[in-house]
């Protein structure tokens, strides 16, 4: 049987893992799998989003939708480190229940048709 995560960081790491490996613009995603392996570094996620906004941005402006869902995603993982951080001024706080949807998403327009690749959280018991 394989092993549920038992917190945010374990959840989020499966899929970050996999786009990582899977997504042409990589730089974000190992910016994310290092703040979340090291909490003693999330605060810098909230820089971490500004950036990947910049990018969110510019792949609306030319209509790139795999980037738009890609960045979705990267978004919503450094709104939730940073938020883990426990700042004064959050980001919207229902960041977490976000970051299975936006992977679920990303996974598909990648060609993933195995949900439980993403998370074990969304394979059949």
């Amino acid at each position: 049987m394989t092993k549920l995560p038992s917190d945010i960081i374990t959840a989020m790491l499966a899929p970050l893992a996999l786009f990582e490996a899977r997504c042409e613009d990589k730089a974000t995603l190992r910016k994310l799998i290092a703040l979340a392996e090291d909490g003693s570094r999330r605060g810098e996620a909230y820089a971490l989003f500004s950036e990947i906004r910049e990018k969110t941005l510019a792949a609306e402006k030319r209509k790139d939708e795999c980037a738009i869902v890609q960045y979705a995603f990267e978004e919503i993982c450094a709104k939730t480190l940073y938020n883990l951080t426990g700042p004064r001024a959050p980001f919207d706080p229902d960041s977490p229940f976000w970051v299975l949807p936006l992977a679920l998403n990303l996974g598909q327009r990648l060609g993933v048709s195995d949900p439980a690749k993403i998370s074990s959280l969304l394979g059949s018991r």
